[in-house]
């Protein structure tokens, strides 16, 4: 390790139950606001100012949030302190699988979820709900575990990446619903994935001790480009940072780790809680200063870590 792992700057509490899901908001006010979601069902509007819950939000009537645990995907009205439940989307799936938000433009998006069919991913346009694509794989490639919507710079777009149980990543073109390319990447189910879209190259994690990278060529093909070996099994969730210096693994064993992106050298182990550790995310604050790493567990606590905050090295 090239530094000394840090301890949390501070620790989130008081969700009665496990973090499953986090998104930072640094934007567009004075406040930075964290939000999770947390295996009973409640959204949590954490203000990082005052380090405590703001607004509570309960939207799914207990059922675990995961973007809707319940078959359900809400969506909700937080402006002038309102918690009115604007819409809400039937899935179809009770599977692990989280959704993906893809902005199309000012007041439109895409949204992509796991659907009814085992195999099946549908992309819907919001606010009108509007079925865009419903993506079923020819080989039996198992439950759709993870997915990734996103824009190119160039070329057919928007494109989605998926995981799938038996292992295999495909890339679809949602609007000619093709697959463009496929890969094996892992021997056990895609459990989590996160793709750099600057660089074209991605990261996938398994229940097993693997990270594997992989990269888009110029013709749309995936190809396996890096694999790190962890101590120990089991990865719950990915994050890049939003300069693509620092990627984050959340572990079953407890710990986060830091890796340097480009080359994927190992940094630093993170050790705080005392349960698997569910999710992590990069804050997306434009001073370097007050970029920080959240990372929630099934301990019911969100620790918040400052590292690295000028970047490592380019050589890592």
């Amino acid at each position: 390790m090239s530094r000394p792992a840090p301890s949390p700057i501070y620790t989130l509490r008081g969700a009665s139950g496990p973090f499953n899901t986090l998104h930072f908001s640094c934007h567009g006010g004075d406040t930075p606001l964290l939000f999770s979601g947390s295996g009973k069902g409640a959204i949590h509007m954490w203000n990082l100012n005052t380090r405590r819950a703001e607004r509570t939000v309960e939207g799914h009537s207990g059922s675990s949030v995961i973007w809707g645990r319940d078959m359900r995907i809400c969506l909700w009205d937080l402006s002038k302190g309102s918690s009115e439940l604007m819409d809400s989307l039937t899935t179809g799936s009770v599977g692990f699988c989280q959704c993906s938000l893809l902005e199309t433009g000012q007041r439109t998006c895409l949204l992509a979820f796991a659907g009814e069919q085992i195999e099946e991913v549908k992309v819907v346009e919001l606010p009108s709900k509007t079925l865009v694509s419903s993506l079923v794989p020819d080989s039996k490639s198992g439950s759709v575990m993870c997915v990734k919507l996103w824009q190119p710079q160039s070329g057919p777009g928007p494109l989605l990446l998926a995981g799938y149980e038996d292992g295999s990543l495909l890339l679809w073109d949602i609007t000619q619903r093709s697959i463009l390319s496929q890969t094996k990447v892992h021997l056990e189910p895609v459990m989590c994935l996160t793709f750099d879209t600057e660089s074209l190259r991605g990261i996938s994690a398994s229940s097993d001790n693997k990270l594997s990278s992989w990269i888009l060529d110029g013709q749309n093909n995936l190809k396996l480009q890096n694999c790190v070996t962890l101590t120990n099994p089991g990865i719950s969730q990915l994050s890049i940072r939003g300069d693509g210096k620092l990627l984050a693994s959340a572990g079953w064993d407890h710990r986060v780790r830091i890796f340097g992106w480009k080359k994927l050298r190992p940094l630093a182990v993170l050790q705080y809680h005392s349960d698997m550790v569910l999710s992590v995310a990069f804050s997306d604050h434009k001073d370097p200063g007050q970029r920080f790493l959240a990372a929630g567990s099934k301990d019911q606590r969100i620790s918040l870590w400052s590292i690295y905050n000028e970047g490592p090295s380019e050589n890592n």
